[in-house]
């Protein structure tokens, strides 16, 4: 079953299951949350997951979708909105212990709020590590 946590390990979940969709999301909200310039969503079904360490915070971030954190570290966890997900939770998919167990993101979402400099970053140079200093 896989399992996550947020960063210093306070909080802790698993999930069961296949989620019902695997997203990357280039939302303005998903991209303050987070701090990041998109972020990996993967859906369960409640009955699928459960928080089994500690309490996240949940933070009303519109009106009807609540950002769930953790309070130690801050780190960004999952996501609820009972108008648009009835009875599921969007996961940060970076936050499970492996993340290449689950199916791989499926589509990139709210690309119209994309930073340009996303749509190329596949063409930049890789390192396994941080470059050489020169």
């Amino acid at each position: 079953m896989p399992t996550g946590q947020c960063h210093c390990g306070a909080i802790r979940y698993q999930v069961e299951g296949d989620p019902a969709h695997h997203a990357l999301c280039h939302c303005t909200d998903c991209r303050r949350h987070a701090g990041a310039p998109m972020v990996g969503w993967a859906l369960f079904g409640n009955d699928s997951f459960a928080v089994t360490q500690g309490e996240p915070k949940v933070y009303a971030s519109s009106e009807h979708g609540r950002r769930h954190f953790c309070g130690d570290c801050g780190t960004s966890l999952f996501y609820t909105s009972e108008a648009i997900f009835p009875g599921m939770t969007d996961i940060q998919s970076a936050t499970l212990d492996d993340p290449a167990v689950i199916i791989s993101p499926q589509a990139h979402i709210q690309v119209a709020d994309r930073i340009g400099w996303m749509e190329t970053a596949h063409t930049l140079p890789t390192f396994e590590r941080y470059p050489p200093q020169e």
